[in-house]
């Protein structure tokens, strides 16, 4: 696809590949990823620490070219924290302009509330194993819907017990999906699932799926 020149915004980008989306409720579907570079949390079970330097500077039509490339209508943009970068917003709404079905996974820390509506928005609430508790915006949770989610990763029973009373004070249920996932090296992802089936947590179990198929590999 030839894209018109839009704007000369730059964007930090740490990679762009395709792949299978490896969890929230696309899993499975061939997308195509823009990792952002830059985060300015550090959580203790990060895998994907290359972003946080580096990368390469390219300009908004040049990320939109490269994603064309791809066979796929489905984008996710992440990170790092991609909404470090005032840029972002431009892109989210560019790729939307375009047509194509755009995701957004970002750590909760930064204000979502000017992300496109056309977005749906991955929200992560950061338990206390992460280390980030304190970065939580909890004003996000205002601001989410049924084309959004909430993602949750937990790295002990302590972490489960503080993610079950939040989901509960705040009303989470019914509001968007909510995903809780092991956390890689730190708990048993068995663990986890009788948890929530005993207490029949009204949550979905995920599992990354990428790691599954190729392991912490980075571009999958």
């Amino acid at each position: 696809m030839n894209l018109p020149v839009i704007t000369r915004i730059s964007l930090r980008v740490s990679e762009i590949f395709f792949s299978l989306q490896g969890e929230a409720t696309r899993v499975g579907l061939p997308t195509v990823f823009v990792r952002l570079t830059g985060c300015p949390l550090r959580c203790t079970w990060c895998d994907t620490t290359y972003a946080f330097t580096g990368g390469q500077s390219l300009t908004l039509d040049e990320v939109l070219e490269r994603v064309a490339a791809f066979p796929s209508r489905q984008v996710c943009v992440t990170g790092g924290e991609p909404l470090a970068q005032k840029s972002c917003l431009d892109l989210l709404t560019a790729l939307c302009d375009w047509g194509y079905d755009v995701s957004l996974e970002t750590s909760g820390a930064l204000d979502i509330s000017p992300v496109d509506a056309r977005v749906s928005r991955i929200v992560d609430l950061k338990a206390p194993g992460s280390g980030e508790v304190a970065r939580n915006r909890w004003e996000n949770l205002e601001c989410l819907g049924p084309r959004d989610e909430l993602k949750i990763i937990i790295a002990s029973r302590e972490d489960y017990d503080w993610a079950r009373a939040r989901i509960a004070d705040h009303g989470l249920p019914g509001r968007c999906p909510i995903l809780l996932s092991p956390a890689q090296g730190q708990l048993e992802p068995r663990e986890l699932a009788e948890w929530i089936i005993a207490d029949g947590l009204p949550v979905r179990f995920q599992m990354q799926l990428h790691k599954l198929l190729w392991g912490n590999m980075q571009g999958k």
